[in-house]
């Protein structure tokens, strides 16, 4: 998820997002440990999704 589509979301979209998002990961996060997955690269695209929604809430409750 791009930068820009992120600015576009409201702030209860981004924490849905966040959530919907972490349990993606975690999931992931999970199936690679048990058997190697075919594309270890996702892992890292969604942690970093993770911490550009964290981010963004962030920023907004800080306004």
């Amino acid at each position: 998820m791009k930068q820009s589509e992120i600015k576009d979301l409201s702030a209860a979209e981004l924490q849905e997002k966040l959530s919907q998002t972490k349990k993606v990961y975690a999931d992931l996060k999970m199936a690679h440990a048990i058997s190697p997955i075919a594309n270890p690269l996702q892992i890292r695209s969604l942690r970093r999704t993770v911490a550009r929604l964290a981010t963004e809430l962030t920023k907004r409750e800080l306004q």
